[in-house]
């Protein structure tokens, strides 16, 4: 009987190392960086995650994971935006930028990664974080705040019930304001 549930505890054991190796590989597989996932928005929970904030540039944004990693020796946190589309032959420019954007929040709160992870239903892409790319986010925001001022373009802020139903809405200083 004690050889039975020795064989037991054993099985058992190489059935979690079995199945901890399955899952490093599909998460290579998968295109996701290895590590400990420290934030996610995919709504999964239906919880709504905070939204990272950089006050030096101005910008918001909730990637839908950040994967906590080591690089160069160095503790950093990587990107990690889903499309739920197939991947094209390239990443879209938009994808890239949003991603991009991440990667400028993350720099200003935790320090640059050097990449990030566009993950398509098919597919994924790592992007690197080049200043490059960081160029082309500041002058893309740039020019979202200016269209922001122009008196025809249209605002959420201005339907209400657009505005409630935003995920930013916690961290936005133009909310509607409802009385109680």
């Amino acid at each position: 009987m004690p050889y039975l549930y020795l064989f037991l505890a054993l099985l058992l054991l190489l059935l979690g190392g079995a199945l901890f190796l399955w899952g490093r590989h599909q998460q290579r597989t998968i295109g996701v960086p290895l590590g400990r996932v420290a934030y996610h928005d995919t709504g999964a929970d239906q919880v709504v995650s905070q939204p990272l904030i950089s006050q030096r540039y101005g910008l918001i944004g909730k990637p839908d994971y950040l994967v906590e990693t080591t690089h160069a020796g160095r503790r950093i946190l990587i990107p990690v935006e889903v499309k739920s589309r197939r991947a094209p032959s390239l990443p879209l420019e938009h994808h890239v930028l949003q991603l991009a954007t991440y990667c400028l929040i993350l720099e200003d709160l935790h320090g640059a990664p050097p990449y990030g992870v566009l993950r398509y239903a098919d597919g994924a892409f790592t992007v690197p974080y080049t200043p490059e790319l960081k160029r082309a986010v500041i002058e893309a925001s740039a020019h979202i705040r200016a269209s922001h001022t122009a008196a025809d373009m249209p605002r959420s802020h201005h339907v209400q019930v657009r505005c409630l139903h935003c995920g930013y809405r916690d961290a936005c200083g133009e909310r509607w304001r409802l009385e109680e």
